[in-house]
């Protein structure tokens, strides 16, 4: 068998995405393959820089191809290129922002806004250009959250004379926010015509640059910001976020039932404040909230519970400091959840993209 880069690829076609089911090869994820002597290097392109099965692909490709006789090391360089998602013929896209997520709740106060700035964050860790548009036009949180609270942003004009407006940066991430277009103590008293106004603006007059998720950090509501949202941009998903607590499931499921009548694909549930873990006893688990009523929320309505975030103190210190706990407590319980969440969105986003 001579040994060269159709029979590399061959070797490999029975290796599939575990998500998409689709051979590697025909996917084009196998690219630039180079033999020298008993070395055999290749490209392996993932859908996503936080594939959460990134190294049982690599394992794959590995043992495949050190099956062909006379080859002793198998060299992978990995990388990524996230797809577009799906484009709508009725809805304006944003140029270069390859995928818009929505992160939305029912009623507020079950951490939103904390679910939205970390799933940010933990996707830029993971290599991926993102950005945040924070949407709650009347209780902007996100500067805060995210250490910006003293930021000047600029408008610049474009070619055309258009006021465009460049974007504050932190942790990884580009971030809007009407929290810099307004004092600290000014409140936003505005009808819905205004509203869905700024929304747009924010969409379509920054400069967001080349991005491969777009996070929107909605108000919570089934109200004027996610019907702008939804029916101005083709979206790749919304996440729902709720607490075990049957109040909150009660709107959640409203929230969620709103995007499907909107036709947005409705991603997952996310269950925030899971149960509470005292800094002194890390063993201990109580449940605040009640437990259980997530997954039972999102098996009632056909939806993945894409996971669970533990409530613990670091998360409130982060977001009242500005530094999101999966940047101060990367280890910790609350940090690992919300990292899980993070690329099982990013791959449902891309298997919605490619199927």
């Amino acid at each position: 068998m001579t040994l060269d880069s159709a029979t590399v690829l061959n070797v490999l076609r029975p290796v599939q995405d575990p998500e998409l089911q689709k051979s590697l090869v025909e996917l084009n994820m196998i690219r630039n393959v180079q033999i020298s002597g008993t070395t055999v290097r290749f490209t392996l392109v993932l859908t996503t820089p936080a594939c959460p099965l990134r190294e049982f692909i690599v394992e794959d490709c590995q043992k495949a191809v050190q099956q062909l006789p006379g080859v002793e090391t198998v060299e992978i360089d990995v990388t990524a290129e996230t797809p577009q998602q799906k484009s709508l013929p009725d809805r304006q896209g944003i140029g270069g922002v390859k995928n818009i997520v929505a992160v939305s709740s029912g009623k507020g106060g079950v951490g939103k806004s904390t679910i939205a700035i970390n799933l940010a964050v933990a996707l830029a860790q993971s290599g991926a250009a993102v950005g945040l548009l924070d949407a709650d036009i009347y209780g902007p949180n996100a500067p805060t959250m995210l250490g910006l609270t003293s930021t000047q942003v600029e408008v610049q004009k474009d070619p055309q004379g258009q006021d465009i407006l460049q974007p504050a940066f932190n942790h990884g991430i580009k971030m809007v926010s009407m929290g810099f277009l307004i004092d600290p103590d000014q409140p936003v008293v505005w009808r819905g015509p205004m509203l869905n106004g700024i929304i747009r603006q924010f969409l379509y007059q920054v400069n967001w640059g080349n991005l491969d998720y777009l996070v929107v950090d909605l108000p919570p509501g089934t109200g004027d910001a996610q019907l702008t949202l939804a029916q101005a941009v083709p979206m790749a998903g919304v996440v729902i976020v709720t607490t075990p607590q049957t109040v909150s499931l009660v709107d959640a499921r409203r929230g969620l039932k709103m995007f499907q009548q909107l036709g947005v694909h409705v991603l997952g549930i996310v269950e925030n404040m899971s149960y509470f873990i005292p800094p002194d006893l890390p063993d201990k688990r109580y449940d605040l909230f009640g437990s259980g009523g997530g997954a039972k929320a999102a098996e009632e309505l056909g939806v993945p519970l894409i996971g669970g975030v533990p409530l613990e103190i670091p998360v409130r210190e982060g977001g009242d400091c500005g530094i999101p706990i999966v940047v101060s407590h990367p280890q910790s319980a609350s940090a690992q959840a919300l990292i899980h969440i993070a690329q099982q969105v990013a791959a449902k986003i891309s298997i919605a993209a490619l199927t």
